[in-house]
């Protein structure tokens, strides 16, 4: 289906917002889209060890409505997405919902407004808040776990792009103008109507997306400045919630989508797929990573699997020794894993962490549980030589990076539950709960 392309932006407004590449000084102060700015998970510099209600909070800013997107940080602001129900009741197809846990909660067939909202980074005032669209969403999400405003946004110090799926791609200045939007052209229709939110991704001039689900599935490329299509993959997948991750080999680059039908890589520059690999079970959410030549991809659902899998080959690599070792134990179903200093960090669900040996596939420790019972959805974050993991229950344990597992700190914030992914920029961890964005410091 052709998608409508609607420009908002002159040529020499366009020319101007182009950036230069990142310094490892910018790089270090900012967390420009979901799991930092190498897509591991890792922040350059430190964290804060330690907080409560009390001690180390800078600011607590309510957020309105319902979103899990994670926050993003550049320069003086932060910026993260939301759904807001206008109190408009619709005829929403499908919102009765399909199962007990799913099928959207009391909002699924209300008018919502998609809202991008900028952030103050010292004092957590919102700057600017703009309505992207405002619409009737076309069925539900988990009950629990989803949102209409799930897809982390993602910048680059010039510009804001926030993607609300099926409502479309937008892309602001730092001011909240809009510069362009683009109509995704497909209503996705997710397994379980567990909701829409697979994370898309910036690199270079180009923005990278997927759309997933139990209908005629694709990934498209895109100029950031314009919003035009660079190119497109039809992919024969259902519903998937992993984020596609750029990768480099040979001084080639390759963009590498988990899936549960085939992990496959695409061509960067053309979209022509160069290998696949099946392996995976259902409901694909992790994103893949990176180290030399290994690319880590994991599902933990239905049939659950980890896979290192070596670059360099092309074709089906299904059963060849292109993959390098696998563990179906202590897999995650949805917290994407962390890799630092050779050593691959992955978190269940249900809250035992597992520490392999990225070249290996030997584990330092697996499935140690933490001191209490907690539950996750949050991906771990690391900085400063600790591992962050936000819990649904409030709390945020920090553990010791290392082959040795340790426990630093408990951190507790009251009547909170955490399903974003934080962010970690310039020494200070931004916590988002179900209702509140925080930016935690010890400075």
């Amino acid at each position: 289906m052709d998608t409508t392309l609607v420009a908002l932006l002159v040529t020499a407004a366009i020319a101007a917002g182009a950036v230069a590449a990142q310094t490892p000084a910018s790089t270090a102060a900012n967390w420009a889209q979901w799991r930092g700015p190498a897509t591991t998970g890792v922040a350059p510099g430190d964290a804060p060890t330690r907080w409560d209600d009390q001690t180390n909070i800078k600011w607590a800013t309510p957020i309105p409505g319902r979103g899990f997107s994670s926050p993003i940080v550049w320069g003086d602001r932060v910026y993260v997405t939301t759904a807001v129900p206008t109190g408009v009741t619709g005829a929403a197809a499908g919102a009765t919902g399909r199962a007990s846990f799913a099928g959207g909660g009391a909002d699924a067939n209300l008018e919502h407004r998609f809202d991008v909202l900028a952030l103050d980074r010292l004092t957590g005032r919102i700057v600017w808040q703009r309505t992207a669209t405002v619409a009737t969403p076309h069925e539900g999400y988990h009950r629990q776990y989803g949102s209409f405003a799930s897809n982390t946004p993602v910048t680059d110090g010039s510009r804001v792009w926030a993607s609300f799926g099926s409502r479309g791609l937008y892309c602001y200045d730092l001011n909240g103008t809009l510069m362009w939007k683009r109509d995704a052209g497909v209503q996705l229709q997710m397994h379980m109507q567990f909701g829409e939110g697979a994370p898309f991704l910036l690199h270079g001039d180009r923005l990278f997306h997927t759309y997933d689900h139990q209908g005629d599935s694709f990934m498209v490329a895109l100029d950031k400045h314009t919003g035009k299509q660079v190119w497109r993959a039809d992919r024969a997948e259902i519903s998937n919630w992993s984020m596609p991750v750029v990768v480099e080999h040979d001084g080639r680059r390759q963009v590498v989508v988990s899936a549960t039908r085939k992990t496959r890589a695409y061509d960067y520059d053309s979209g022509r797929l160069i290998w696949e690999v099946e392996g995976l079970g259902l409901n694909t959410i992790p994103a893949p990573i990176q180290m030399a030549d290994l690319v880590f991809v994991m599902s933990g659902f239905r049939n659950p699997n980890l896979m290192a899998v070596r670059l360099g080959h092309t074709g089906d690599l299904t059963g060849t020794s292109a993959v390098v070792w696998s563990t179906t134990r202590g897999t995650s179903y949805t917290p994407s894993p962390v890799l630092h200093d050779g050593m691959l960090y992955v978190l269940t669900d249900s809250g035992m962490l597992s520490n392999f040996d990225a070249l290996t596939g030997k584990p330092h420790y697996q499935q140690v549980r933490l001191p209490k019972p907690y539950n996750f959805k949050a991906s771990p974050v690391a900085a400063g030589g600790k591992l962050y993991l936000s819990t649904e229950e409030g709390d945020v344990v920090v553990v010791k990076l290392g082959p040795t597992f340790a426990v630093v700190a408990t951190n507790t914030l009251t009547d909170q539950s955490f399903i974003a992914t934080p962010a970690v920029a310039a020494g200070d961890i931004y916590l988002r709960s179900r209702t509140t964005l925080y930016r935690v410091s010890e400075r």
